[in-house]
């Protein structure tokens, strides 16, 4: 159960990896359809897109040492989760987002499974896998 867990998280983590760096590179205007758009936003996106990076970069620490290393993955699931009501907020607000971001909050309105999986695997015994 670890080795599918520690698998299951290393293909989530792609997915930040993937917004940092063509939010970091590509700017905001790069997810929106090439239009042009304000110096503020692009500033406050690419900033934004570091954190996702920050965010591959701590699911491989975790990934590290599961076993030990469990509050900081439940602080990150809740992060996530902080995340996705935010986009419900826009939602309710604005309307739906595009496909791609409305698939992104889905996946992150689920990032509690991963802390209660998690927290499975704590309470199982079984060796560790490094």
């Amino acid at each position: 159960m670890r080795l599918s867990f520690k698998i299951v998280l290393m293909i989530l983590s792609l997915i930040p990896l993937y917004f940092a760096v063509t939010g970091i590179f590509g700017g905001a205007a790069s997810n929106n359809g090439g239009e042009i758009v304000k110096a503020a936003l692009d500033n406050q996106y690419r900033y934004l897109s570091g954190y996702y990076l920050s965010l591959f970069f701590l699911i491989w620490y975790v990934l590290g040492d599961i076993d030990r290393r469990g509050t900081v993955l439940r602080l990150l699931v809740l992060a996530i989760f902080i995340g996705a009501v935010a986009r419900l907020l826009s939602y309710a607000q604005l309307g739906p987002p595009p496909a791609q971001a409305m698939a992104g909050m889905a996946l992150e309105l689920g990032a509690p499974v991963l802390a209660l999986w998690h927290r499975i695997i704590e309470k199982s015994p079984g060796p560790v896998v490094p």
